[in-house]
């Protein structure tokens, strides 16, 4: 029978590399001076490592969405390769694989930047299987134990943050009665949607003696996080920047 002539649109293109989607409703903004192209401009060398659910976000990403690499000489980009599998049912995903490749790069004393991601909390929360998010979970907390270890080892630095959570909030809450949202048979209802909690960022150096502190930064996000990456590394954050969550000074 007849049909309509629909014509389908993204909010964005979410990839300038391949295009996708064609047709996008909004531009996206033009991001530049990024943290990974300052660094590879200083001639840094630099590692992003994840696995493929996240590698985009350590790089694509993570790069102001930009393809490719600012030097090819400076920056290594490693991709390790994720399971076919539905996330519950391998809520360990490759954090272990990660890590192992993590560390014996930083070993290798090649890099003064490395950066990765561990997908396990957000895409395992999103599958909604409590039990299965409680194992992505502490597959997570051995792969940072390890990097907690490889920081003293090397006299490194290691910051911990997140972008958004899924694993901290299992259930829907009911607003009403403050507890859990019920479904059909009664049972707590999933929650496979971003939560909106506040992330924690954390600092582990253990070579700190009170070089530095952290600063009373107001309404602290993401944004703040390049800054103090810079500062930590002994450079000034460039104008336009949002200030840092160190303070210099006892």
């Amino acid at each position: 029978g007849p049909r309509p002539a629909v014509l389908f649109a993204g909010m964005m293109q979410y990839d300038g590399d391949t295009l996708l989607p064609k047709r996008f409703l909004v531009s996206p903004p033009a991001i530049d001076r990024t943290l990974g192209e300052l660094l590879a401009r200083g001639k840094v060398p630099q590692l992003a490592i994840s696995e493929t659910q996240k590698y985009g976000h350590v790089t694509y990403f993570w790069n102001g969405n930009r393809g490719g690499k600012f030097d090819e000489d400076r920056e290594t980009y490693v991709c390790i390769p994720s399971d076919q599998l539905p996330f519950d049912e391998r809520p360990w995903m490759k954090a272990a694989e990660v890590t192992d490749a993590f560390v014996a790069a930083a070993r290798s004393g090649k890099y003064r930047h490395l950066r990765l991601n561990y997908p396990n909390g957000d895409m395992v929360g999103h599958t909604g299987v409590l039990w299965a998010a409680v194992l992505a979970v502490e597959a997570v907390d051995l792969s940072v134990a390890r990097l907690v270890a490889l920081a003293r080892e090397l006299q490194g630095v290691l910051i911990v943050t997140a972008d958004h959570g899924n694993a901290d909030e299992m259930y829907e809450r009911d607003k009403k009665t403050g507890g859990f949202e019920l479904d059909a048979q009664g049972r707590p209802k999933p929650k496979t949607a971003h939560t909106l909690n506040p992330v924690p960022f954390l600092i582990f150096d253990p070579g700190l003696s009170g070089e530095y502190r952290l600063s009373d930064v107001q309404g602290a996000g993401l944004s703040n996080v390049a800054a103090t990456l810079l500062c930590l590394m002994g450079y000034e954050p460039p104008e336009g920047y949002d200030p840092p969550l160190i303070a210099f000074g006892r």
